[in-house]
């Protein structure tokens, strides 16, 4: 999408006239950090359009500053707020839901605060699923722990029915975090919201692993995915190395999107071949991957491969597709596809072979959050808070040009980003690892 053309405008439930309570509780000191909506951050940078004297800086797309409004739309007092995560595991995901209930009952005094558990199946009564009282007490040191104190589903669900159950409820803020999927379901629901004329604000946090969300720069869990990564590589490298033509093969996440076998290949230097989802695979002939292999074993005798868990499902059945409950595609397993290969090829050469195949995606995935991930949670997490209590909806809090900011959900949802076949990040990969150029000549995926 071009960033001229995308709208910026952030939706809210009415005027906000409630003086913030943040006033009170921190004092004249904290009124310097109040934000307003006219505070902007610039959707591109380019020094060519910023240079541009025909085009005025409050010309160019920008988007809304996340943070404390000194006026909110929700008293404190009465509101009640509710929180749902969504889809796959992900570090950080407790410190999000830590974060939130404690600046709402700190900061904002509100009480009544809600764990919707199981995701969206929580909303609907045939589940039965119990509601989770959310106070300081119960979300004491789970900022310690791998998954999330809420549960998880996958799955679509009747919106109409989430919505009647947030009636019932007489829910004010819903937070939520989740993936894609969830996104376009925040934003479902926020549009049946909206169509029955209700003061409900919805705010998604979004999460994934394989950092492609659109208009985000980062999302929370990829640091310490990639912190959790840089050791299946090490023990790969040292696997390799330990035995004659010694081939360590490392499977990350990534289904669409390479940001995280790119990444992970620049900080720990060991990997010798990064396959990613944006460039179709050539294995065989004289510059394919095979051979490229081949000649890594002659010259070193070991190499160290990562491979995107979307990459080379060009060499699998396209008829043959099938659908999670969540609508996404399931993906071919390219790992184990990639070491049969490989066996194979060095079989057909009658030559030695020792392979090691790893693939950590599940214990990455539970894994608490390192300590900058934890940082960047606590972030979030207030400033989904301070967008909720000052009536804005159907909005994600997104980091974006080091900037906390606020992305509406049409913007975002149903969109993902791709890493740049001629970008930096993709670029450094290359000088990086020393890989021959195997790949199938084609447009990469934007």
């Amino acid at each position: 999408m071009n960033p001229d053309q995308i709208c910026t405008d952030i939706h809210t439930l009415g005027e906000a006239k409630i003086s913030s309570p943040l006033i009170k509780s921190t004092g004249a000191r904290f009124s310097k950090r109040f934000i307003t909506d006219q505070r902007r951050v610039l959707i591109q940078t380019e020094t060519e359009k910023v240079m541009d004297k025909s085009i005025t800086v409050e010309d160019m797309p920008s988007f809304e500053r996340a943070g404390p409004r000194e006026k909110i739309f929700f008293d404190p007092s009465k509101v009640k707020c509710a929180i749902t995560t969504c889809g796959g595991l992900c570090p950080g995901l407790n410190d999000i839901i830590r974060s939130i209930v404690l600046e709402l009952y700190h900061c904002y005094k509100v009480k009544n605060i809600y764990g919707i558990r199981y995701g969206l199946e929580g909303f609907i009564p045939e589940y039965g699923h119990d509601l989770m009282d959310l106070n300081p007490g119960s979300v004491s040191g789970i900022q310690d722990m791998g998954g999330t104190i809420l549960g998880s589903s996958r799955g679509a669900q009747d919106i109409s029915l989430v919505v009647d159950c947030l009636e019932r409820m007489n829910i004010g803020i819903l937070f939520m975090v989740g993936g894609d999927g969830t996104l376009i379901a925040s934003k479902m629901i926020a549009e049946e919201i909206e169509a029955r004329n209700l003061k409900i604000s919805i705010v998604g946090i979004p999460k994934t692993i394989d950092n492609d969300i659109h208009l985000v720069s980062k999302s929370f869990g990829f640091d310490t995915a990639v912190d959790v990564a840089t050791n299946a590589i090490k023990g790969a490298h040292n696997e390799s190395e330990a035995y004659p033509n010694g081939v360590g093969l490392i499977k990350l996440m990534g289904r669409h999107s390479g940001f995280l076998a790119a990444t992970t290949a620049l900080a720990q230097q060991d990997a010798n071949f990064v396959l990613i989802p944006e460039i179709d695979i050539d294995l065989y002939g004289e510059n394919g991957f095979l051979s490229g292999l081949e000649k890594r074993i002659m010259q070193r005798k070991h190499a160290v491969i990562i491979v995107a868990e979307g990459a080379g499902q060009n060499y699998f059945d396209s008829r043959e597709k099938e659908y999670d409950a969540s609508g996404n595609l399931k993906l071919r397993d390219i790992g184990i596809f990639l070491r049969e290969k490989i066996i194979e090829w060095f079989e057909q050469k009658n030559m030695q072979l020792s392979l090691k195949y790893i693939d950590p995606s599940y214990m990455i995935r539970s894994l608490p959050a390192n300590a900058n991930d934890s940082v960047f949670c606590g972030l979030l997490g207030r400033d989904a808070v301070h967008a909720g209590m000052a009536g804005k909806t159907k909005l994600l809090i997104s980091f974006w040009n080091n900037n906390y900011v606020h992305i509406p959900m049409d913007a975002s949802a149903g969109m993902r980003k791709y890493v740049d076949p001629n970008g930096k990040l993709w670029q450094s990969v290359l000088e990086a690892t020393g890989q021959q150029d195997f790949f199938i000549p084609g447009e990469p995926k934007t």
